[in-house]
Formats: C-alpha cells, structure tokens, sequence
C-alpha cells in the first residue's frame, strides 16, 4: 500500500514513525519532510495548501491512502478533492474541519449542541469590536477566528490590552485573513485537556489524552502558543471526566 502523509510537523512525524513500522505499507511519502522525518519517507516538494497539485500527485503515483495532518489542508477542502477522485483520505471533510478552522462557527456548534463553553460575542466589525472592549474592566480573551498557528488567542488582562489585541487581529491584520472577523471570550482560569477520538457517525475511539502549556514562559507568562511541552496521558482526566466526554 502506498501511503501519503501530508505535513511536516510532529504530529505527522509521530504518524511517519508508526506508518513505516507497518507490514502493509509498501511506500510511504510526505510533503516536504522534516530532518527527522527525512530518513522515513520519500519527499514530495508540494505546499500542504497546494489541493490541485496534492491531488494531482496522489492520482499519478496510485496514492491508496492520504492522511493530511495540518488544519490549513483539512479546511480547504483537500478531504472533499482527494474523495472526488476515489482516492481514500483519512481526516475530516471541509464542513466538519470548520470546527477547527473558525472558533465563532465552533461556539454556534457547542451552544447547539449543549456542550459548556465560555460566553462570547463575535464581531466582523472592527468599530463594532473596539466598541464592545472598551466597556470591558476585568480580564478577557481575544481570539482571531480563523487558523492562526495556535497563536492568535491574546488574553487581555485589561481594557488597554483588549482595545490594542482588536486592533492587531482586524486592523493591522496581524494573522492575515483569520482576523477578518474575531471572538472576544469570557476569561476562565484552568488546565487544559486534549482528548482526541475517532469518529466514523456511529463509533467513537478514543486515543491517549495529552495536555501542554500554552503559555510561552514560566509561571503562566507570555503570549499564548500552540502548545509549549506536551505530556501524556493527561493527570486531569478521572474516570468520571472520562465517562462524561465520551458521553
């Protein structure tokens, strides 16, 4: 079986590493691989954004699996393009990546849903934005809606802070096209758990949880990240915490 691993980052490193250990996979490829990756995959010089090229190089190498690792590929439909040309993929289509790819779409989903989440507006508004902040006394999080790298939360510990984090995100359009719009979140202390499952409609598999440091420096300080040192299986996750997600 010829496998196709789209990505460069950890996560698709770890999937690299298992992958060739399988019996079943004959050949195994992966954008633009890391030097740690290198010595496990063939290179393909594609972009993960690049869909018409990834598919185009899927459908003439006989491609029988593609896995996309980042969110980038997954939102921009590659799911959607490489099932249009029957070629297996394994990720989540564009409709349901949007739960990724934009926090105020996730929110509706949650609110829908009656899954606990902070209280939020979101605006499109820069003027509308400011307006809403400058109201604003205690601490608040400003998040760009779109994809940012993990990196466009700003956690605003007071008014200055939140009006300058709105004007960053929309005005000067410091990530780019995920600051058209933005979520301004109700501030909450905690620890963060990532629990990660499989889902096909009807069967739910969990996979190890994790948890990281978000937070750039010791002690809580620094911008927020994608995750700085991750450990698993998480120290916050009982039995009863587990029931309920899984629920």
């Amino acid at each position: 079986m010829k496998v196709f691993v789209i990505g460069n980052g950890g996560r698709e490193h770890a999937l690299c590493w298992k992958l060739e250990q399988s019996s079943l996979v004959d050949k195994l490829f992966a954008t633009r691989p890391n030097a740690g990756m290198a010595p496990l995959v063939d290179a393909v010089d594609i972009s993960p954004t690049d869909v018409p090229s990834l598919v185009h190089f899927a459908k003439s190498e006989g491609i029988d699996m593609v896995i996309p690792g980042p969110e980038a590929p997954l939102c921009a439909g590659i799911v959607d393009a490489l099932i249009e040309e029957g070629i297996y993929a394994f990720g989540p289509t564009a409709d349901c990546a949007r739960l990724e790819g934009s926090k105020h779409f996730a929110k509706l989903v949650m609110q829908g849903m009656g899954v606990p989440t902070a209280e939020y507006q979101a605006f499109t508004s820069a003027e509308d934005a400011l307006e809403y902040v400058s109201t604003i006394d205690g601490p608040v999080v400003v998040k760009a809606d779109g994809l940012a790298s993990g990196k466009g939360v700003h956690i605003c510990m007071d008014r200055a802070q939140a009006v300058d984090s709105v004007r960053q995100i929309m005005e000067d359009r410091k990530y780019g096209d995920a600051g058209q719009s933005l979520v301004v979140e109700e501030f909450m202390v905690g620890r963060e758990l990532s629990f990660i499952a499989l889902v096909d409609g009807t069967t739910v598999v969990p996979l190890a949880s994790s948890q990281d440091h978000k937070r750039l420096l010791n002690d809580d300080q620094g911008p927020n990240t994608g995750g700085m040192g991750a450990y698993s299986p998480s120290p916050a996750l009982d039995e009863r915490l587990y029931d309920r997600i899984m629920h």
